[in-house]
């Protein structure tokens, strides 16, 4: 269980963490909260049961010359200009119980996974007052199931497309970031998830074998403000799995999802040392 939340609170301060921060500012070389959130999202991609969680959440920003932990999540950087970044993309799931899924019942459970790949990002438009942006990630990621006997769980790649917004609508010091795009996934990803197994097949749940390809769409908003004590953030995200090639798996149990979480952060501390804020 300590596992599981431990994971749980990773996705979501992978997910808050994703929200936009104003560009060419001088800011504290790191900062550094904690707080509490709440979240809920389905098992999987694909479930119809999900889990909500209160739990603490750390704020952590690094606007190092290599490491980064900013607006686009835990990330390095191995080349930087002015439209194109080659960045290191992370990512991860939560763990599974299986018996208390029960389109899963009987089957081994879901260990947590950990993503991580390069990411090109270009920037396609941005406002003369950089209050507006407009990029195009194209992430590729090596997913490896941890929790015990590391194993290769495939490949993914999720090309995105990312809105930034400063002041919307009027509402100063507001952040408001829009992601939405397509998710492919190979074999080996889509087995891990979907896949059953003969020797755990019932009436109800039919043998089945994956296949790589398109794995549905998401699409992102999220939302945050810094205060000058603390720090507030939310996010909702709506998953489609119309026309998934696991979309007839016997694990798929809804093909609309959505997930959304909510953070409050106390700022504990940051840095004396100020850097160019180049996002």
């Amino acid at each position: 269980m300590f596992c599981q939340l431990r994971s749980v609170c990773l996705v979501l301060s992978l997910c808050l963490a994703s929200m936009p921060a104003l560009a060419g500012d001088q800011k504290p070389l790191w900062e550094f909260g904690l707080g509490v959130g709440a979240v809920s999202f389905p098992d999987y991609r694909g479930s119809d049961e999900r889990q909500t969680y209160l739990l603490p959440t750390p704020y952590v920003v690094y606007r190092g010359e290599f490491l980064r932990s900013d607006r686009k999540g835990l990330r390095g950087v191995f080349f930087d200009s002015e439209r194109l970044e080659l960045n290191l993309s992370l990512s991860g799931s939560v763990p599974v119980d299986s018996d208390g899924n029960k389109a899963r019942r009987g089957m081994p459970d879901l260990r947590p996974t950990v993503e991580f790949g390069p990411s090109l990002d270009l920037t396609l438009w941005h406002s003369d007052d950089g209050r507006r942006s407009l990029d195009l990630r194209l992430p590729v990621r090596w997913a490896v199931r941890v929790g015990g006997k590391p194993r290769d769980v495939g490949l993914v790649f999720s090309p995105r497309l990312n809105l930034d917004l400063f002041d919307p609508a009027g509402f100063e010091g507001w952040k408001l970031g829009l992601l939405a795009g397509p998710i492919f996934t190979d074999r080996r990803n889509n087995a891990y998830y979907y896949d059953v197994a003969p020797e755990y097949a019932t009436a109800d749940r039919p043998a089945y074998a994956s296949a790589g390809g398109y794995a549905g769409s998401q699409f992102v908003v999220a939302l945050s403000k810094r205060f000058p004590r603390f720090w507030l953030g939310f996010f909702s995200r709506y998953d489609s799995l119309g026309g998934a090639a696991f979309a007839d798996s016997p694990l798929v149990q809804s093909r609309h999802m959505w997930a959304a979480g909510v953070a409050i952060s106390w700022i504990i501390g940051e840095s004396a040392t100020l850097v160019d804020d180049a996002e």
